[in-house]
């Protein structure tokens, strides 16, 4: 997924662009959480996004059980979405202002035609029961409720059409740590309950750690590292994803005395202008020659352990 960068006013010229996403290549297997890690800017979102053709990929496929998205234009696609949908990270602005509740979750169903009337109201209800809030707040709008319980009617909006597969785009990051955790847990029984398959995203490695079944590591448009939750944290063998794990502290003294931090040295180069060779070669602790001259494969080590690095 590359964003062109244009000069000019009138008429706007192409001079490069920035590669946001430049190519990944992962699978979700039905029914499980994929973690999707790395810091911000890195095009996680972006990933999400074109996974859900709301960006149209530059290049490329997304396969969604077994039918080819990017190629699906109008009537097919809409159909196509009623079995994805996306949470969104901010719930102060992924909710219209103008719109009270019981419009904003049943709008996906008006937009597919599923129900009307007063079956559609109790259809809202009942889905704001499933995420916890009082099913007579229909008519209320998204300025009375605070950041958890928008989020979980963000939620609510999202399994109205009873997706297969929902985007979780950071859904917690924006939300007191208090309520971080009700979310958490709302999500995990939401997917036993409709046998959901998530792509998570976030930040914070403890709760990727904990609601996910595997885990992708980005860097700057790239994936460097997959494997599942407990091998990732156990052995990671990609010294970025080695360096994320060391900020993530340990409630035990005795242990965050003894281990070692990575700090990572320079910033993150430009998307417009990655480095050649490896994109992590500007600021890796133990980089080599060849890194600056070639791109590493990305292999499976064995067990679904996937990374891009030469030393692996």
């Amino acid at each position: 997924m590359h964003f062109p960068i244009t000069q000019g006013i009138l008429f706007q010229r192409s001079v490069g662009a920035i590669k946001a996403v430049d190519g990944v290549s992962f699978d979700i297997i039905r029914g499980e959480t994929l973690g999707l890690v790395g810091e911000s800017g890195c095009g996680k979102s972006t990933t999400g996004r074109a996974i859900l053709q709301l960006y149209q990929p530059t290049a490329g496929d997304v396969f969604f059980d077994g039918v080819d998205l990017v190629h699906l234009k109008g009537e097919a696609l809409r159909r196509m979405r009623r079995r994805m949908q996306m949470i969104f990270q901010d719930p102060y602005a992924s909710l219209n202002p103008r719109m009270t509740v019981g419009d904003i979750i049943g709008e996906p169903l008006v937009v597919h035609n599923i129900s009307k009337g007063k079956e559609r109201r109790e259809r809202v209800q009942e889905l704001l029961r499933v995420v916890g809030l009082n099913p007579y707040f229909v008519n209320r709008y998204p300025h009375e409720f605070s950041g958890g319980q928008r989020q979980r009617i963000g939620v609510a909006r999202a399994l109205a059409v009873n997706p297969d597969f929902i985007v979780c785009d950071e859904p917690i990051s924006a939300l007191d740590v208090s309520i971080q955790a009700q979310i958490i847990n709302l999500l995990e029984d939401l997917q036993a309950e409709f046998n959901l398959t998530y792509l998570f995203i976030a930040h914070d490695l403890s709760v990727v750690r904990h609601i996910s079944d595997r885990i992708s590591v980005m860097y700057l448009g790239k994936i460097v590292e997959v494997a599942d939750r407990f091998t990732l944290y156990d052995n990671p063998m990609h010294p970025y994803t080695q360096a994320l794990l060391s900020a993530v502290p340990i409630p035990d003294p005795v242990v965050e005395e003894k281990r070692q931090r990575v700090i990572l040295e320079g910033d993150v180069p430009s998307p417009a202008n990655p480095p050649v060779g490896c994109n992590f070669s500007t600021r890796c602790p133990v980089v080599m020659d060849i890194c600056k001259e070639k791109e590493p494969e990305f292999k499976d080590y064995g067990g679904g352990h996937w990374v891009a690095c030469f030393r692996a």
